[in-house]
């Protein structure tokens, strides 16, 4: 069974390596940042600047992800996401050893370029390796890693502090938990000597951004701004709710154990009820997440409201991604690259506008308020999109 994990072509060995590099890009490179921001908060970053590092942070994802859309060969695919990989590790490392908020600036625009080499190439890689005949249901399991993700740099993170470390060795662990996870990832996402001899290229195919695929592509745009509002500010945002202080930690881990199965749960029922259909139910569940924090300050519904952003988002991610992957048949790359953009759009606006409305009403409630109201747009979008799909969409 050892040996079977450290072959190249196994099914189980790719999508565990597959996992670890999402643990690496998105976790240690992204999420860990959110789980952090409390104690930064208190000693370190203001809300303003904690809203500005997520904007560029996403702005590095943004340009990764058009990147990665002209990436013609298996062989840069494989070189690239090696690269993502290290990079977000030595990012990872820098908020653990300087305070310098220049060098911090710099690094989490690297860290977002660094997460879409790895999240975005790095599935791609894994959907090209993966010998399924059916790849949809071993996707969703690729993409729970995103709730793992969480969970995982989110317990690091806590015992850490939970130890009498600070946020900064927080930081230094997670570097070292990155680097040693990153061996076994490099490894198994790579191609024997046998493929490496077969230089795979495409061609950047216009015909492939139909009406339909647009529409899909601004939907996404629209799970960009519903995504990253609570993806960078819920543990803050629980926090500070009357009576509810010290529970955001409590809720983000929420987040993650929701989002491990909620991926393979979603993209099941879109396997057999149509992606399309089924991503509109889940963002209408995510808006009502979101609208949770601003109505109440009920210790379990604001809990819940966890539970419903990690078991929505990671599976919106999943369908969308795994969507546009079979849109695009051969080169799958070309339009998960360009959902991913559209996607990091959304997540540079929101954080910007979220410190705009914190800043001038002292509350999270009306950045809520347009992240949901922006949420509802996708799911008409999505209606709309339902009037001009081909029969063989709507079996996507």
């Amino acid at each position: 069974m050892n040996l079977r994990l450290l072959d190249r072509n196994n099914n189980t060995s790719i999508l565990i390596a597959g996992i670890l590099s999402v643990i690496i890009g998105l976790g240690v490179a992204r999420f860990a940042f959110t789980s952090l921001l409390p104690p930064m908060l208190e000693s370190q970053i203001s809300v303003t600047f904690a809203g500005v590092l997520a904007s560029v942070n996403f702005a590095g994802y943004l340009s990764g992800s058009i990147f990665s859309m002209f990436i013609k060969d298996i062989n840069q695919k494989v070189i690239l996401f090696r690269f993502g990989i290290v990079l977000a590790i030595l990012t990872t490392l820098i908020l653990g050893i300087t305070t310098d908020t220049t060098i911090w600036f710099v690094s989490r625009i690297l860290a977002g370029f660094a997460a879409a080499m790895v999240f975005v190439v790095g599935a791609a890689i894994v959907m090209t390796k993966l010998s399924f005949e059916n790849k949809t249901k071993a996707m969703g399991i690729h993409f729970s890693g995103i709730g793992f993700s969480i969970l995982s740099t989110d317990l690091i993170s806590r015992a850490v502090l939970s130890n009498g470390g600070s946020w900064q060795d927080s930081w230094i662990i997670l570097t070292i938990f990155a680097s040693l996870a990153s061996f076994y990832a490099m490894y198994i996402l790579s191609f024997d000597k046998k493929i490496k001899t077969k230089v795979v290229k495409h061609k950047f195919d216009k015909s492939l951004f139909s009406f339909f695929v647009i529409l899909i592509i601004m939907a996404y745009f629209t799970e960009g701004v519903g995504f990253v509002v609570q993806g960078t500010f819920l543990p803050d945002i629980i926090n500070s709710l009357e009576g509810l202080e010290g529970y955001g930690n409590l809720t983000w881990t929420l987040v993650g154990l929701a989002g491990i199965p909620s991926c393979i749960i979603w993209m099941r029922l879109a396997h057999k009820y149509g992606s399309v259909n089924i991503i509109i139910i889940t963002l209408f569940i995510q808006m009502i997440g979101i609208l949770i924090p601003t109505m109440t300050s009920n210790i379990y519904l604001n809990l819940f409201s966890g539970v419903l952003f990690g078991g929505t988002f990671v599976g919106l991610v999943g369908m969308f991604m795994n969507l546009s992957g079979k849109l695009a048949a051969k080169n799958p790359v070309v339009l998960m690259g360009a959902v991913t953009t559209s996607y990091g759009i959304g997540q540079v606006i929101a954080p910007l506008y979220s410190v705009y409305f914190i800043e001038k009403y002292g509350s999270y409630d009306y950045a809520l308020y347009l992240t949901a109201f922006i949420v509802f747009g996708g799911i008409v979008l999505l209606l709309f999109s339902k009037t001009v799909m081909s029969d063989e969409q709507k079996k996507l």
